[in-house]
C-alpha cells in the first residue's frame, strides 16, 4: 500500500506543475521522464504511464471532477482536484488491467473519506447511464463511450460498492484522528515572458599585459634588521640585569650618612666601605611570575605616555637620592612607628571579625529555636485544612452527580431537534443542485465562446509578430567612420584633435605619478624615522618593567613572611561573652530538641568570612634598590637608542 501511495503521490506532483496554456504534453512527459530516472524501471513506467494517460484524457476526467465538486464534493479541498482526476483514471481505463485486488489496494493508500465519496459517486448506475455518458459522448462517439467505458464500469458496479462498504466500516472503527494544522500557502514567483537575446557585440581587441616584476626574496626570508634588534634587545636585557645585580650586591654611595660640613674625599670610600657593610648582604629566593607569551601590541599613545611615566618617575627618584646625597633626614622611625600601628588596627579588625562571627553563630541558634516552635503550629494548622478540604470535597462530588443528570437531560432535547433539522437540509440541497446544473449549463457555453474568440486573437498576434520580425531582420547600416587625428573646426581657442588630447592627458599623468612617488617617499622616511624612536622608547619600557617586577617580587616575599607568622588569640570581652551567650542557646536548644517530637534540621555551616589586611608598605632598603635599579636601566636604554641613532 505504502508503495502505490508512493507513486500516486508522484504522479499527482507532476500534475501539479502541468499547465496546459503553456506546456506542452509531449514535451513536458520527457521532462518528467529525465526527473524520474533515480527510481525504479517498474515505478518509473507505473508513474510515466498514468501521467500520460491522465494527460491524454484531460477533458473527459475534468467532466467528472467538476461535476463531483459541484454535487457531492463541495466539502473537499480544491488541492486534491488532481488526486480525483487520477482515481478516475484508474476506475475507468486502467480497472481491467489492474485487477480488483490492485486497485483496492491503491484506494486504500489514499484517505478513505474522500475516496469513499468519489467511488460512489463515479460508480452509481443513474449517473453513469444519464449525464456522464451524454457529456463524454459531445467529445468521442457515443457507440465508443458506451462499449470500452461505461459498460466496463457497470460489470464492476457490485465489487466496487462492497469495497466503499468495508471502507466506511474502516471509518467506524477508526478513533477520529486529531485536527491538523492548515497548510500556509506559499507565494509563487511571476511567469514573466522572456526577455529576446541581444545582438552579440564585435570583441574588443585583447590588450597585451606587460610583464609584472618578480617577487622579491625579502617576501619568503624574514629581514636583516628583525636579526640585529633581537640581538640589540638581548645585549640590552644582559646589561640591565648585570647593573641590578650590581646594585643589590653593593650598597649605594648616597644613602651613606654624613654630615652637611664635611666633603667626600676620594681616598676616604675604601673606609667608608669598610666601616659601614652593606645591608642587603644576600637576596633572598624570589618567586618570579612568568608573563604569557602572546605579546600585547601597544599604539603610539600607549608607548609614549608609558614613556613620560617611567620618566617622571626615574626624575623623582633621581630628585630624592639627591637630597638623600645633600644630607636628608631617614624614614626608618617613621616605618617602625607605622608598623606598631598597623599591627593594632590589624588585632582591632581580627577581635570585630571574631565579634561578627560569632555574632552569626548565636543567631543561627536563635533561627533554629524559632523554627521548630513554627514547625509545630503549622502542623496543628494543616491538620485543621486537611478536614475542611474533606468536606468540600464531599460537597463538590454531589454536585457533579446533579450537573450531569441536566447535562443528559438536555442532549435528549437536542438530538430530538436536529432530525428535525437534518429532513428540512436535505429539501434545501435538492433545489440547491438543481439550480447549479443551470448554471453549469450556461457557464460551458459561455467558455466554448470565448475560447473560439481567444484563438482568433491569437492567430492575429502571432501574424503581427512575424511581419514585425521580419522587419527586424533587414540589414541597418550603425556607426559612422571618424578620424581621430582631424581637427573638428569649430573655431575654440586651443582646439585638437583626439590623438594630441590623448597623448597630453598621458603626460600630465605621468608628472602626476612622479609627484606622487616623490610624496610617497617622503612619508616612508618619516614613518621609519618615527617607528625607530618608538622602538627605542618600547625598549627602555621593557627595561624599567623587568626592574619593577622585581622589585615587586621582593615586597611580595616580605609580605608573605609576615603573614606566615600566627598572631595571638584575642581576649576581648564582647569576644568573651557572646561564646557565653552562644553555649547558653546551644544548651536551650538540645533541651527542646529533647523534649519535643521534632528535631531541628542541620542547617549549612557558616563560611568564615576572610579579613583583607592593610597593604604594607615598601622598607626603604627596597624602594633605595628599585629607584637605582630603575635609574641605571633608564640611562643604559638611552645610551642605547643615542647609539643606534
Amino acid at each position: 500500500m505504502a508503495y502505490y501511495g508512493k507513486c500516486i503521490e508522484t504522479v499527482i506532483e507532476q500534475l501539479n506543475k502541468f499547465k496546459p496554456e503553456k506546456d506542452i504534453p509531449e514535451q513536458f512527459l520527457e521532462a518528467a521522464s529525465t526527473s524520474l530516472q533515480t527510481l525504479s524501471p517498474q515505478k518509473q513506467a507505473f508513474i510515466l504511464e498514468v501521467l500520460s494517460g491522465c494527460l491524454e484524457y484531460r477533458k473527459l476526467l475534468a467532466v467528472v471532477v467538476d461535476a463531483f465538486y459541484v454535487r457531492a464534493g463541495w466539502l473537499c479541498r480544491r488541492a486534491d482536484y488532481n488526486l480525483f482526476e487520477v482515481i478516475c483514471y484508474l476506475a475507468t481505463f486502467q480497472l481491467d488491467e489492474l485487477g480488483f485486488q490492485l486497485f483496492s489496494d491503491i484506494i486504500r493508500s489514499q484517505p478513505l473519506d474522500k475516496m469513499c465519496k468519489f467511488l460512489g459517486f463515479l460508480f452509481n448506475p443513474l449517473s453513469l447511464c444519464s449525464w456522464i455518458k451524454d457529456e463524454w459522448s459531445l467529445i468521442y462517439e457515443t457507440a465508443h463511450v458506451s462499449e470500452n467505458w461505461i459498460d466496463p464500469l457497470m460489470r464492476w458496479q457490485p465489487e466496487v460498492q462492497e469495497l466503499i462498504k468495508q471502507l466506511e466500516k474502516v471509518m467506524t472503527n477508526q478513533s477520529p484522528l486529531p485536527k491538523t494544522k492548515a497548510k500556509v500557502t506559499e507565494p509563487k514567483e511571476f511567469n514573466l515572458t522572456v526577455p529576446r537575446p541581444r545582438a552579440i557585440p564585435v570583441p574588443e581587441p585583447v590588450p597585451v599585459m606587460t610583464k609584472p616584476k618578480p617577487i622579491p626574496r625579502s617576501t619568503y626570508h624574514p629581514p636583516k634588521e628583525q636579526e640585529q634588534l633581537e640581538m640589540t634587545r638581548r645585549y640590552n636585557r644582559w646589561k640591565a640585569e648585570e647593573l641590578l645585580l650590581k646594585v643589590n650586591i653593593e650598597e649605594m654611595r648616597c644613602a651613606v650618612p654624613r654630615s652637611r660640613g664635611t666633603p667626600l674625599v676620594q681616598g676616604s670610600e675604601k673606609k667608608l666601605q669598610l666601616r659601614f657593610m652593606p645591608r642587603i648582604l644576600k637576596t633572598p629566593k624570589l618567586t618570579f611570575y612568568k608573563p604569557n607569551n602572546v605579546p600585547v601590541k601597544l599604539n603610539t599613545a600607549a608607548i609614549l605616555r608609558e614613556g613620560s611615566l617611567y620618566q617622571r618617575q626615574v626624575e623623582k627618584e633621581l630628585q630624592r637620592v639627591d637630597k638623600l646625597v645633600d644630607g636628608a633626614g631617614d624614614f626608618s622611625e617613621f616605618l617602625e612607628w607605622q608598623k606598631k600601628m598597623q599591627a593594632k588596627d590589624q588585632e582591632e579588625a581580627l577581635a570585630a571579625g571574631e565579634c561578627r562571627r560569632l555574632q552569626g553563630k548565636l543567631s543561627r541558634e536563635e533561627a533554629i529555636l524559632a523554627r521548630q516552635l513554627l514547625r509545630q503550629g503549622n502542623k496543628q494548622k494543616a491538620d485543621q485544612k486537611k478536614e475542611e478540604m474533606a468536606e468540600l470535597m464531599q460537597q463538590c462530588a454531589e454536585r457533579h452527580l446533579q450537573e450531569e443528570r441536566s447535562m443528559k437531560e438536555l442532549v435528549e432535547q437536542v438530538i430530538e431537534v436536529q432530525k428535525n433539522v437534518k429532513v428540512a437540509q436535505m429539501k434545501l440541497l435538492k433545489g440547491r443542485r438543481q439550480i447549479v446544473q443551470e448554471v453549469i449549463e450556461e457557464s460551458r457555453e459561455l467558455l466554448q465562446r470565448t475560447a473560439e474568440a481567444a484563438k482568433e486573437e491569437q492567430k492575429r498576434r502571432c501574424e503581427l509578430i512575424a511581419q514585425h520580425r521580419a522587419l527586424e531582420t533587414q540589414p541597418m547600416r550603425k556607426g559612422k567612420l571618424v578620424d581621430l587625428t582631424q581637427i573638428p573646426g569649430y573655431g575654440l581657442e586651443g582646439e585638437m584633435s583626439v590623438v594630441e588630447l590623448r597623448e597630453r592627458l598621458a603626460l600630465l599623468k605621468e608628472t602626476q605619478q612622479r609627484k606622487e612617488e616623490e610624496k610617497r617617499d617622503q612619508i616612508i622616511q618619516a614613518k621609519r624615522a618615527r617607528s625607530q624612536g618608538l622602538q627605542n622608547m618600547v625598549e627602555q619600557i621593557s627595561l624599567c618593567r623587568a626592574a619593577m617586577g622585581r622589585s615587586a617580587a621582593l615586597r611580595w616575599e616580605q609580605k608573605k613572611a609576615q603573614s606566615a607568622a600566627p598572631g595571638p588569640r584575642s581576649q576581648d570581652e564582647r569576644v568573651l561573652e557572646l561564646r557565653r551567650r552562644i553555649e547558653e542557646s546551644a544548651a536551650e536548644r538540645r533541651k527542646q530538641a529533647a523534649s519535643g517530637p521534632i528535631s531541628a534540621p542541620r542547617a549549612p555551616r557558616p563560611k568564615p568570612r576572610l579579613l583583607r589586611t592593610p597593604r604594607a608598605t615598601s622598607v626603604l632598603s627596597l624602594r633605595n634598590l628599585y629607584g637605582g635599579a630603575c635609574a641605571s636601566a633608564w640611562r643604559s636604554g638611552r645610551d642605547a637608542g643615542a647609539t643606534r641613532k
